[in-house]
């Protein structure tokens, strides 16, 4: 199951698709992953997902007084029946110079998590990120309005 947060940051909204093309569905393993339902009970995934919130929103640009999570860092989460985690987020810049240790911090909050089992960052640069991502928030936090 794919959990991913909205362009405002402000809520997490579920979502069954993996992000494979489906050109065969008969030799295509994550096409037939996307169909099946989770076998994680709803409300150990919405606990789940409390928690991993939870846990991003500790995670900080040490450069912006703002959480990953409300500054719309983060792109999706992705929790599979075994209870990994695989976070595709971006950064401000890809000059950021916090690129070697946020993706360390990340993984490391989120697999503190109660029923995590591990967790995986994967920095991606598509879409870049923009301050259109923020929540309303952050917004207010950095007094961008």
């Amino acid at each position: 199951m794919t959990e991913e947060p909205k362009t405002d940051a402000g809520e997490v909204a579920t979502a069954h698709a993996v992000e494979a093309p489906k050109t065969d569905l008969g030799n295509n393993p994550a096409a037939d992953a996307a169909e099946r339902p989770s076998t994680i009970p709803p409300d150990e995934m919405a606990r789940l997902t409390d928690g991993i919130v939870a846990a991003l929103k500790t995670v900080f640009d040490p450069e912006i007084p703002v959480d990953i999570y409300e500054l719309g860092l983060v792109y999706k989460v992705d929790i599979d029946d075994g209870r990994a985690v695989t976070i595709d987020m971006t950064l401000t810049t890809p000059n950021c110079p916090s690129a070697a240790e946020l993706p360390g911090q990340v993984e490391n909050s989120v697999a503190g998590v109660p029923g995590v089992r591990e967790a995986k960052v994967n920095i991606v640069w598509d879409p870049p990120w923009d301050q259109s991502r923020m929540s309303d928030e952050a917004r207010t936090v950095l007094d961008m309005w």
